[in-house]
């Protein structure tokens, strides 16, 4: 009988630590995010969080600075289920739900009140975009205002043209913009851009990136110039796969999906933060910030903004309504505000 109650007993044992062995969950998660900044930082911690509060139950495993090579690598290494989940910045985010980046068209913000508004409005289209393309938004970490930087001064629209501008490979955005605005680039992969800045030949002298971005990836080392006037206020999103959420149990889902909101905010803050003091470190790395842009330039900007908008929109990349109702929003806001 005793032998009987301990042979039970061990088999109840087994049964458990097979049940919970089943409990074990692995998120892959890649980003171009350099290691060792504040923003992998910020990832990291939210990684900690999530093994501690599942009690190890669900855990991270994380690619960081492209080691998983540029965004469209990331995303088929998602659909064919080798990664869960990354850290995408606008283009790869194009790349799953394109009318998204209606948020980082040119000149449409004057500041991050105006875009954090109308974000909040339309973010519901946005995740169920998300969710029909087999895709969990779980948070919206911006990447901050974008600049250009270059190797030559760059004083007007003019003198633009004439330098060697890297674009985003297969960037419809990026396409259309320097289509309408005469300028030939060069597209390239994210993964080459450091390598053409600093070969002496090099095929690009002129890229945009955030300030924070610019210094992560030592872009700044390579360039003299960078433009007072940011361009855009540009986008990111964490993410993970419907098929990897689907299997989680309930209240892992929910740990995922309110942690990694919390973590975009976070990472928002970070993001504003450090983009500021970027600006004064690479002031004191030598780089000259310069072309305060008249008004007729920047009418000319709004212009070729507009212009583009509607190659996008003629393409579906992002349909008309999405530029109307962005522009309703804005005008409704900016209204709200001048009664104040």
């Amino acid at each position: 009988m005793v032998l009987i109650k301990l042979l039970l007993f061990f088999s109840l044992c087994c049964s458990s630590l097979s049940a919970f062995s089943k409990e074990q969950y692995t998120l892959k998660f890649a980003t171009l995010v350099p290691d060792d900044t504040a923003w992998m930082n910020e990832i990291n911690s939210w990684a900690d969080e999530i093994y501690r509060q599942s009690n190890g139950r669900l855990k991270f495993k994380i690619y960081p600075g492209g080691v998983m090579g540029d965004e469209p690598d990331v995303l088929r290494k998602i659909r064919s289920r080798q990664l869960q989940g990354a850290f995408f910045t606008g283009y790869g985010i194009g790349r799953i739900f394109s009318p998204a980046r209606v948020l980082e068209m040119p000149f449409l913000f004057r500041n991050t009140d105006e875009s954090d508004y109308v974000r909040k409005q339309i973010m519901p289209d946005i995740e169920a975009g998300f969710n029909k393309q087999g895709f969990k938004l779980l948070g919206w970490p911006e990447v901050g205002f974008i600049h250009f930087f270059s190797k030559q001064p760059i004083g007007s629209l003019e003198e633009m043209k004439q330098r060697r501008i890297w674009i985003w490979q297969g960037d419809p955005m990026g396409e259309a913009l320097t289509q309408v605005a005469g300028i030939s680039p060069v597209p390239l992969s994210i993964m080459d851009v450091y390598t053409q800045l600093s070969a002496k030949h090099g095929s690009i002298d002129t890229v945009f990136n955030s300030p924070f971005g610019a210094l992560a990836m030592q872009w700044h080392t390579k360039v003299n110039y960078a433009s007072i006037l940011p361009a855009t206020n540009a986008i990111g999103g964490l993410i993970v796969s419907q098929h990897f959420f689907n299997k989680l149990p309930a209240d892992l889902q929910q740990l995922l999906s309110t942690t990694g909101k919390a973590t975009g905010e976070k990472i928002n803050k970070i993001s504003r933060r450090d983009n500021q003091k970027s600006i004064d470190l690479l002031k004191q790395s030598g780089i000259e910030f310069m072309w305060d842009w008249n008004e007729k330039e920047k009418q000319a900007m709004l212009d070729i903004r507009d212009e583009a908008a509607e190659i996008l929109a003629r393409s579906n990349y992002i349909p008309e309504q999405y530029f109307t109702r962005s522009k309703q929003l804005l005008k409704t806001y900016r209204s709200a505000q001048e009664k104040n």
